[in-house]
């Protein structure tokens, strides 16, 4: 008995290492089994771990500037100041929100406008664009591919890196601007009841839909890769990454707020750890929707070379 159970232990200890640490050589990416085994490999691979910490290190560095950038535009374009607080929190964790809060508030009430602006957009496009060009490499690794060349991939990382501000301004806009339009246009139509309704979902739908389209472009542009991908190939990971992201947001809050007691562990510093956290999991979460394009590629074209 002692012996069959033994056996049974064995059995269960060496499917887990065939899922863990697989054969590479073995792996048959075209069985359900292959295609999650060959996941794994890539994401040991590319250290997704790792990577989603240097992500997490940059998209710090670039979190903040941002925010000064979208504060300080307040004066320029008559924006009212609760409105772009409450944007940011349908961005973002409420705990992150909180932490940021007094700074931004500060920051309205200095003169400076003029400079903080041109602060804000510079260091969000150096620190994010390193950030982006840190996933670029780590895209192309997980396609198995070599990066274009080093100005082209800068090139690339400033392109999706504005690509993000404007999309984020975009949400701005039409979050605060968009409401009275919409209202204007259903009371001209005579169906002003309806308004309330389709309003609450255009403001939960669009920024989720804007950002599937920028991680589209990107996860279709990024792969150095031949033949090149097309662009439905890469709507797998968009979609994942995508849900994934909204995901996060709103799980972490509820964790925060119901399990999570990081006040009572790291005292003032809380709200930091929190946004590093959150920071790093969205940097997982990109990769891994890279990750998940490469794997479905690769079975993609295994299979074709079967039919040839």
């Amino acid at each position: 008995m002692s012996e069959e159970k033994n056996a049974q232990n064995n059995d269960v200890l060496s499917i887990a290492k065939s899922f863990v640490d697989p054969d590479e050589a073995k792996i048959d990416v075209t069985t359900t089994k292959g295609f999650f085994q060959d996941l794994i490999v890539r994401m040991r691979d590319v250290d997704i771990s790792g990577m989603g910490a240097q992500l997490a290190y940059f998209f710090l560095l670039s979190f903040f500037p941002l925010l000064i950038f979208i504060v300080t535009l307040l004066p320029y374009l008559n924006l009212n100041q609760e409105d772009v607080f409450d944007f940011i929190q349908t961005i973002v964790p409420t705990e992150v929100f909180l932490l940021t809060q007094g700074t931004l508030t500060e920051i309205l009430t200095t003169q400076n406008g003029g400079g903080l602006l041109s602060i804000g957009i510079l260091g969000t496009l150096w620190s994010a664009s390193r950030g982006v060009n840190a996933l670029i490499k780590t895209l192309n690794g997980a396609y198995e591919t070599e990066p274009k060349s080093g100005l082209i991939n800068r090139a690339w990382s400033l392109v999706f890196t504005i690509a993000l501000v404007v999309v984020i301004l975009i949400v701005l806009f039409i979050s605060i601007f968009g409401h009275q339009f919409a209202y204007n246009l259903f009371d001209f139509l005579g169906v002003e009841e309806t308004f309330a309704s389709f309003w609450e979902m255009i403001r939960w739908v669009l920024p989720p839909t804007l950002i599937f389209l920028v991680l589209s472009l990107m996860y279709w542009i990024i792969p150095n890769t031949d033949p090149r991908l097309r662009v439905f190939s890469v709507l797998p990971g968009a979609i994942f990454s995508t849900i994934s992201w909204v995901a996060l947001i709103y799980g972490f809050s509820i964790y925060i707020n119901n399990f999570g007691n990081y006040a009572s562990t790291y005292g003032s510093i809380a709200g930091v750890i929190i946004l590093m956290l959150w920071l790093y999991f969205t940097g997982m979460i990109l990769i891994f929707g890279g990750l998940l394009n490469a794997t479905m590629h690769k079975r993609s074209l295994v299979k074709k070379g079967y039919k040839e």
